[in-house]
Formats: structure tokens, C-alpha cells, sequence
């Protein structure tokens, strides 16, 4: 095979892989994960499922695929991170509140991640244990990164809150997407409320670094 007919090669199965992956998304907005069955993906795609097997190994590392370029926190990875080149000094205050926004943003813009949530605490899979135990991964390389020197014995507090957070601002998306829009008074979809929310991170983020770590401490 000729350089150009290979490049050619590379070019069809990444398209066809797009597809698939698109697919799937799709499947997930209108039907939700009980719909993601190989035919029906196939057909959505428009190519033939065995190429699922080819590409893929098969319907878990599809998924497996799938969830990855999805899910907000799995792709905050160890080499991202390092390309952020986040500021450490600080206990990676400034870093954890612009991510928390940033996931905020990212739920409440992406549909497909609203489904995939729900779809995460609705049933057991392989491939959702898989997203999970990488979140975990990704997480514990930036709490040994910026936190645990910093929060030191008082570092499972501070990872209960930042689970609260998270947690909460994953609910307050999905709530306001699937049930309506206003949560203990809050518009969640108006611009106004959202804006709101996001000064309660930074208060939050704020107030834990400050009691956890009181200032003079810190500076020790």
C-alpha cells in the first residue's frame, strides 16, 4: 500500500469511528442507555456493525471510548494538567474553583454528559466502573499534586467538600434539564442565576481554604 492510499486508510477509519461515537451520543439524548444496542447504533451510524469489533474490539471499548470523551473530570488527566501548569503555592485554590466552574459550565452545554450521569447512577456496567475508577485516578494525582501538602490531616474534609460540590453542581444541571428550571428559588437556566451560582463557588472554595487552613498557618 502507497502512502497516499494508507493516509487514505487512516482518514476512513477515523470517520467511521466518529460516526460511531456519534451515534452513540445520539442513541443517549433521545432514547437514553437503555437504547444502545449494536444494531441500533450501526444503523444510526450508517456503517456496518462489525466494524464496531475492528475499531473497537467490541461494545465495551466503544463505550469505553465514548464515556472518555465525555466525561468532564476524566479528561482533566495528569498530562492536562501539566499543560495547564496550574499555580501549586496557593494549595490549588485558584485551579479547583476554575475547574468547578468550568464543570458547571460544561454539564449544564453538554446533553450527552447530563444522559451519561444519569446513566452512571442508574446501573452497574464494566465500562462506567472503568470512567469511574479514572475519575478517581485523575482526582488523587491533583489532590497529591496541590491539596495534600497544603490541608495535610485535614485532607478528608476537604475531599468531602469538594464531593459535595461537585455532586451538587451535577444535580443542580441535570434537575434544571430534566424537571424545570428553578431550584430554592434559583432560575438555573437564566443567566442571571447561573451567575449566582458560580459567586457560591467561589465563596465556598473561598471559605474552605480559609477555615481549614487559617491564614497564619498557612503561611508557617
Amino acid at each position: 500500500m502507497d502512502r497516499k492510499s494508507a493516509a487514505g486508510t487512516i482518514r476512513n477509519k477515523e470517520r467511521s469511528k466518529k460516526k460511531f461515537l456519534d451515534a452513540v451520543g445520539k442513541i443517549l439524548k433521545t432514547k437514553g442507555h437503555a437504547g444502545l444496542k449494536i444494531n441500533d447504533i450501526a444503523a444510526t451510524a450508517g456503517v456496518d456493525k462489525k466494524m464496531i469489533y475492528t475499531y473497537f474490539g467490541g461494545m465495551d471499548g466503544l463505550m469505553d471510548e465514548y464515556l472518555r470523551s465525555q466525561d468532564y473530570w476524566g479528561k482533566v488527566t495528569k498530562e492536562e494538567v501539566e499543560k495547564m501548569k496550574p499555580k501549586i503555592d496557593d494549595g490549588g485554590k485558584a485551579f479547583i474553583e476554575a475547574m468547578l466552574i468550568s464543570q458547571f459550565d460544561y454539564v449544564y452545554n453538554n446533553k450527552e454528559a447530563q444522559k451519561l450521569l444519569l446513566w452512571s447512577i442508574s446501573e452497574p456496567r464494566k465500562s462506567l466502573k472503568k470512567l469511574i475508577d479514572t475519575q478517581e485516578q485523575n482526582g488523587e494525582y491533583i489532590f497529591e499534586l496541590m491539596m495534600n501538602a497544603h490541608f495535610k490531616e485535614k485532607m478528608d474534609t476537604y475531599r468531602s467538600i469538594m464531593a459535595i460540590i461537585v455532586a451538587g453542581l451535577y444535580y443542580l444541571n441535570m434537575y434544571a434539564a430534566m424537571n424545570g428550571s428553578v431550584f430554592c428559588g434559583i432560575d438555573m437556566n437564566s443567566p442571571d442565576g447561573r451567575a449566582a451560582v458560580k459567586r457560591a463557588i467561589t465563596i465556598l472554595v473561598d471559605q474552605t481554604y480559609k477555615n481549614l487552613v487559617p491564614e497564619e498557618s498557612a503561611e508557617k
